[in-house]
This record gives structure tokens, C-alpha cells and sequence, in this order.
């Protein structure tokens, strides 16, 4: 009889142990899922500022495109308007990379323009913007550059003077110091006429008569080179390449990217001469790019 009532109370005490057992973990994972409730969730910044990109043929003015990319007296009408109308760079996202180019050709000189416009789009806003991935973007291709990132200026305080490095300023003459007269007499020169007639001055035409003024040499344009620009959008830098000399023409590409918000701009101007010798200006490719980047940041700002 005992055997028999301890086999119908043992199945009752398992049962219960293990129901013990299951509300236990039970409670052990609900204090767990309490504990984490409390962490912070990182909240997602906003979108950029630009959420889609112009056509960028479009994005340049036909009066500015005439300007920069003089057309040949022999085109038609109808190759005139090809010739502004630019050729679309092939996009596989028109919201995200889209570009045009432009040629034209004379024959004193061919010369090629390009635009180009990204959108850059952050994956995970909760750690980083729209607007900071595309200065990431920026800085690299400023690296790619090789030039340096701005530094902040620090400017002199008012009525501070500053000398060239490496060099001492002249000591002045010392106010204490009483003026000596001089005890050694002068020489002065002749005054009597001298009946050998004076020689042109270096440089001057051959046959020239004494005292013609000598032709002056024309100046070398200068080289205003790549650097980092101020002023235009939120950051700029420009590229100044100018081709090795040789048997062909020079060609000058003058490339400047800047960005504004979440958007990276590149422009890209280049000019080549028909015939061996000719240098184009360094001063007038990067201002004819630099007032096509200027009405660019305009669009953008509209």
C-alpha cells in the first residue's frame, strides 16, 4: 500500500518542480527585457537639403555656354544648337550622379567643358548626416588633390608690422647720434663737352639714335596654380593642369569642385591651342570657370 501511494505522489512532486522551474525563467527574462527598456534610442538626423538634382545640361545658360565655347563661323543653325545642347553623361540614378559635356572646335583652338553633380545620401542618419558624408566626400577628393585642408587665418593685431621670413629689418639711423660733416672733398666730375657721341642704350634697334626708348619685353602671364578657394559655397578648391610641352599645342584643364549642403559640384574647363606655341592664360580659364561655378552655387541657392 505504501509503494503504491508514493508511485501516485511522485509524478505530482515532478509536475510541480518543474513548473517552479519555468516560472522562475520566466521571471529572469522579463527583469532582462526591463533592463534594456531603459536604454536611449539614437534619434536619426534629417534628410539634406536637396533631395533631387537639375538636368545638367540645363543647368548652364546658353549666353555663358556661347562665351565659353566659341563656335566655329562654318556650323549650321541646326550644329550650332547640337553644339550647346551637350551630350548627357550616361546615369544609372538621375537623383544621385548626373553630368553633361560640351565641345567645340575652330580652328584656332578646341575647348571642352563639363559639369557634374552628386548627391550624397547618408545609409545610417543616426550616425552621420547627409551633410557630413558629403564633406567625407569632399575632403577626399581635396586629398586626391593633394592640397592642403584650410586652415582658420590669424591675423596680426592692428598696428602690428611683420617682416618676410628668415629676414631682420634694416637698423634705421640712430636719433641720438649728431650729424658728422663730411672732411673729404668731392670730386666733381668735368663739365667740359665731349665731342664722342653717345651710344644707343642696350637693347635698342639697330641704326636707333642716342636716347630712344627701349622696346619693353611683354610680361609671362601669371600662374595662379591649384589652391583652395574662399567664398564659394560651403567649400571649393580649384585644379590648374597644364600639359607637358612637346611637338603638340599646350592644353590647359582647369577643374573646380566645391560643395554646397549635401551635394558635390565639379567643373571642368580646357583649352588647347591648334598650333605648337600657344599657352592658354591661367588667369583667364580658371576666371571663366570660376564665374560657371559661381552661377551654379546661384542655382542651387534659388
Amino acid at each position: 500500500m505504501q509503494r503504491n501511494a508514493v508511485r501516485q505522489v511522485l509524478p505530482g512532486i515532478l509536475m510541480l518542480t518543474a513548473l517552479m522551474a519555468g516560472c522562475s525563467g520566466g521571471a529572469g527574462v522579463g527583469d532582462t527585457s526591463d533592463s534594456k527598456a531603459g536604454g536611449a534610442t539614437p534619434v536619426a538626423a534629417p534628410p539634406g537639403k536637396y533631395r533631387s538634382l537639375p538636368s545638367p545640361c540645363k543647368a548652364v545658360d546658353a549666353k555663358r555656354l556661347k562665351a565659353m565655347l566659341p563656335a566655329a563661323a562654318t556650323l549650321t543653325p541646326e550644329q550650332r544648337d547640337q553644339l550647346y545642347a551637350g551630350n548627357a553623361d550616361t546615369s544609372y540614378d538621375g537623383d544621385r550622379r548626373v553630368g553633361c559635356r560640351w565641345k567645340a572646335q575652330t580652328p584656332e583652338e578646341t575647348r571642352l567643358l563639363s559639369v557634374g553633380f552628386e548627391r550624397v545620401v547618408s545609409y545610417d542618419r543616426a550616425a552621420s548626416s547627409d551633410d557630413d558624408k558629403a564633406k567625407q566626400v569632399y575632403e577626399r577628393r581635396l586629398t586626391d588633390a593633394h592640397l592642403p585642408a584650410p586652415v582658420p587665418s590669424t591675423n596680426p593685431p592692428p598696428g602690428a608690422t611683420t617682416s618676410p621670413a628668415g629676414t631682420t629689418p634694416a637698423p634705421g639711423p640712430d636719433p641720438g647720434a649728431a650729424a658728422v660733416p663730411s672732411t673729404t672733398p668731392s670730386t666733381a666730375p668735368s663739365t667740359a663737352p665731349s665731342t664722342t657721341p653717345a651710344a644707343p642704350p642696350a637693347g635698342a634697334p639697330a641704326g636707333a639714335p642716342a636716347g630712344s626708348p627701349v622696346p619693353s619685353a611683354t610680361p609671362t602671364p601669371p600662374e595662379l596654380g591649384s589652391r583652395v578657394l574662399d567664398s564659394l559655397g560651403d567649400a571649393a578648391f580649384v585644379e590648374d593642369r597644364l600639359s607637358a610641352a612637346g611637338s603638340a599645342a599646350q592644353s590647359r584643364t582647369v577643374r573646380i569642385v566645391f560643395r554646397t549642403a549635401n551635394v558635390i559640384v565639379t567643373v571642368e574647363y580646357s583649352v588647347q591651342p591648334a598650333l605648337p606655341g600657344g599657352v592658354p592664360s591661367s588667369a583667364e580659364t580658371q576666371d571663366e570657370a570660376h564665374q560657371l561655378a559661381e552661377a551654379l552655387v546661384e542655382r542651387f541657392n534659388d
